[in-house]
């Protein structure tokens, strides 16, 4: 069984961004202590307390993020609670490829666990996941893989394999 855990990086990227938000706050609730106005007071106080709880909620659900990928298939918990499971036999291939962040020449490197119909089961993104994690998990499934040794855009990859995106990357037909 093998199971991993999100890039610590990204936590510590997140962390940082709650502290420049939380600091300044901070330091306005201490010095509206010295104002007499109650109402100002209290809520500082309460957003300071929010950001805190949610600080606090966001490193607890952080820490329940994972993926556990053993003979029987892969278990994906998100980090908002939902889990997916997903059967070894209902896995056809696994799929490697570099997608273009947006505008830019940047590349994220993607896994894609998909089914016979090429509809995409878990998704493994760089934004999130080493490339060691993806290549464990590649490993251990020891199914076909599919590489793509050239970067694609969300476009060029809406049009050669649609059932890959999630459904807010797809282009809004009306």
């Amino acid at each position: 069984m093998l199971s991993l855990r999100p890039r610590r990086s990204l936590a510590i990227g997140i962390g940082l961004q709650i502290a420049i938000v939380a600091l300044p706050l901070i330091g306005i609730v201490a010095w509206t202590e010295q104002q007499s106005h109650p109402g100002v007071r209290s809520a500082l106080v309460w957003a300071v307390l929010i950001i805190a709880a949610s600080a606090l909620y966001a490193v607890f659900r952080y820490r329940r993020t994972g993926i556990t990928v053993s003979r029987y298939g892969v278990v994906e918990r998100g980090f908002f609670g939902r889990t997916a499971s997903v059967s070894v036999r209902d896995i056809a291939a696994v799929v490697r490829l570099d997608l273009y962040r947006g505008a830019s020449d940047e590349t994220t490197p993607q896994l894609f666990i998909v089914d016979r119909d090429g509809r995409c089961l878990v998704r493994m993104r760089g934004a999130f996941w080493d490339e060691a994690a993806m290549d464990a998990v590649a490993d251990f499934l020891d199914m076909e893989q599919t590489v793509r040794r050239d970067p694609v855009s969300a476009a060029e990859l809406h049009a050669s394999d649609p059932k890959l995106l999630y459904w807010w990357e797809r282009p809004f037909v009306g």
